[in-house]
């Protein structure tokens, strides 16, 4: 694929006698049909979900485990052990819901929303999308869905628009109106038209979650899951992904899952959130409920912080979380 200039993409764009033009408009939601029965279910119903790992030791410990005095009986019994990232979790998204999930690293929360997109299966419970089963209903799930994640794949010899191209054909969307929808959400994310055709692999990290984000936009799925979106960008960027995200639920009828380390992002858009620690959900309320549940239980006058309700929650400081190393072979 030859990267095209903006002045290529603009007549791409108005072009009527390609045979892309001639296909007949329709609205893509993700390449399934929205019936009134589907706008009748929770957009996502989790029953007590859990997901382990077997985390081996390190090098090393087990090196030292060899040391005079410690057996190989003994070594061979304590090499791993099992992980509960995800643990015993149930809770109900409404359709059209904004729902952010906090946590530190290695609480569980990346591993939660792999769950939710098919990237792994829970080992016990169940997820369901729209009344569908992630398990049973694999495909029909991952076409509802799509996702946004800190460790996006690009190709990165690509443009921009050579990338958001690629993804529109994935999904089956027309080609006249990926191209308007692709220039016009690139724009709007901030990439000036001298650089949607330049190759990614030149741009900073921030400019590549943008183009991530843009992605996911794209086919205007019914449920979106961002993973830390907006980890990398500025606060411009930050408060341009924002409107997108509730321009998105509220112009496209679309339910967003929202994973932050942003606490004034999470208050800002999230209409409940819940807060995940050691693999376990420890609150589950609107921003506003928690922070007076936790301003009263602290005796103050008025509402706590959001970074005060994390603390209470989880026994420590939104910023310590950070600093942490992640526990070797475990997921966010």
């Amino acid at each position: 694929m030859v990267s095209q200039s903006p002045a290529q993409i603009d007549a791409l764009k108005i072009d009527p006698t390609g045979s892309d033009a001639q296909q007949t408009p329709v609205q893509w939601r993700g390449m399934v049909e929205i019936t009134p029965q589907l706008l009748q279910e929770d957009a996502l119903v989790v029953a007590h979900v859990s997901k382990r790992f077997s985390k081996q030791r390190s090098v090393i410990s087990r090196l030292r485990s060899l040391r005079p005095g410690q057996g190989h009986g003994k070594h061979r019994k304590s090499a791993g052990r099992i992980v509960r990232a995800v643990d015993d979790v149930t809770l109900t998204v409404k359709r059209r819901e904004i729902f952010g999930i906090l946590g530190s690293n290695g609480s569980g929360k990346s591993t939660f929303i792999r769950l939710i997109s098919t990237l792994l299966v829970p080992d016990d419970g169940a997820v369901r999308i729209f009344g569908y089963d992630v398990q049973k209903d694999e495909r029909t799930v991952q076409r509802l869905i799509n996702r946004v994640s800190v460790d996006a794949a690009f190709f990165k010899k690509l443009s921009p628009y050579e990338n958001l191209i690629y993804a529109a054909r994935l999904y089956g969307m027309p080609g006249a109106q990926a191209r308007q929808e692709i220039y016009m959400l690139l724009l709007r994310l901030g990439i000036k038209s001298d650089r949607i055709s330049q190759s990614l692999e030149h741009m900073s990290r921030g400019m590549q979650q943008k183009v991530a984000i843009a992605r996911a936009f794209l086919t205007a799925p019914v449920l979106l899951l961002l993973d830390e979106p907006t980890t990398g960008l500025d606060p411009r960027s930050k408060e341009d992904v924002q409107v997108f995200v509730r321009e998105l639920r509220d112009t496209h009828d679309a339910t967003i899952l929202l994973t932050t380390h942003d606490m004034d992002e999470a208050d800002a858009l999230c209409d409940r959130i819940a807060i995940i620690d050691g693999g376990r959900i420890v609150a589950l309320d609107t921003p506003d409920a928690l922070k007076r549940e936790v301003g009263a239980l602290e005796g103050k006058d008025g509402p706590a912080s959001l970074h005060a309700v994390f603390m209470h929650f989880t026994g420590r400081n939104w910023e310590e979380f950070e600093e942490e190393e992640e526990d070797e072979g475990s997921d966010d």
